[in-house]
């Protein structure tokens, strides 16, 4: 290692642990990524956070829309979906 780099500490302990060779490759490394990427969406899902994509001018129309009815756009993305949802909004009419 070069004396000269600067490391944080976490960074210093991470190679401190590779140099000790206490790294250990990961067998099905897709699966595993795979797996664990469900489980990240479970508990993104089961707090009630989702993403979804937008066109840049739909983010911008919410953004006005919510601004002039007093309240963040996020809560109003909430409270269109709720809307439809409950038969008030769109097809469900």
């Amino acid at each position: 290692m070069d004396s000269h780099l600067q490391l944080e500490p976490e960074e210093k302990e991470l190679l401190d642990s590779y140099e000790r060779d206490e790294w250990q490759s990961v067998h099905a490394l897709h699966e595993q990524l795979r797996l664990y990427q469900e489980y990240s969406v479970a508990a993104l899902e089961a707090k009630g956070l989702v993403s979804v994509f937008l066109p840049p001018e739909d983010i911008q129309a919410l953004r006005q829309k919510a601004t002039e009815m007093g309240m963040p756009y996020p809560l109003l993305i909430a409270h269109i979906v709720h809307q439809y949802l409950a038969g008030k909004l769109g097809e469900n009419q």
